[in-house]
């Protein structure tokens, strides 16, 4: 054990050693309730979001082309590693575990204490740990979907008649607010369900269904009778 704990704090292995305490520190905060484990998660856009974010930009062009394949890159990346599917310190946690354990055994069989040597080891380490943890995550992605979809389904704003804030075509994205029974009102990102439907800001309109494609709300125009 005193072993252990010299090699954990030598300085080829310190900060490998420094994420692992705080990824302990994170998860005991949680089991505390001083934190949410999703209070550091990760927004993983779709390739229609970046497309629609990028129109919306007045000054998209040649550099919102660019930009929008840099972002659908990284994007396409972290879905790779079944970041988004997941929460961002549960992966995170299936990383740092085999990236330290495998630094202190790397540095123990080849007598290293240097911090340079450490640090080079740490590169393919890395990303070696990172192919673990996708392997070590893949079974809980479809578990987390199913979580998210039950919490969705409580307070579903599908039914709903929500207030355009932002105008929406069947192309264009627009925003909206829909007050639920709890809390205050929610900000959505909408689109028309049908090609035909503009929606004006102040437009009242009818929530009816999700679409994941797009990660935004269809809706329909609606006249509320006063």
């Amino acid at each position: 054990m005193k072993e252990l704990l010299h090699a954990a704090v030598a300085p080829a292995n310190l900060l490998p050693t420094g994420v692992l305490v705080f990824v302990l520190l994170y998860w005991l905060t949680v089991m505390l309730g001083l934190l949410d484990f999703k209070s550091l998660d990760l927004d993983v856009h779709t390739d229609a979001d970046v497309h629609a974010d990028v129109h919306a930009d007045a000054h998209a062009g040649a550099h919102g082309h660019a930009g929008e394949s840099g972002t659908s890159f990284v994007n396409s990346v972290l879905g790779f590693f079944n970041l988004g599917r997941v929460p961002l310190m549960v992966f995170v946690s299936f990383v740092v575990l085999p990236w330290w354990v495998g630094s202190i055994l790397a540095n123990y069989y080849l007598g290293n204490e240097s911090l340079l040597v450490g640090a080079v080891l740490l590169v393919p380490l890395l990303l070696g740990s990172l192919l673990v943890a996708k392997v070590l995550t893949t079974p809980f992605v479809s578990l987390f979907a199913a979580m998210e979809v039950e919490s969705e389904g409580a307070n579903s704003p599908v039914g709903k008649v929500c207030t355009l804030l932002l105008p929406a075509t069947h192309e264009q994205l627009g925003q909206a607010s829909v007050r639920l029974r709890k809390g205050a009102p929610l900000m959505l990102n909408v689109r028309a369900a049908s090609a035909s439907a503009e929606l004006r800001k102040g437009d009242t309109a009818l929530i009816i269904d999700y679409d994941q494609l797009h990660r935004c709300y269809l809706v329909e125009p609606f006249e509320m009778n006063v």
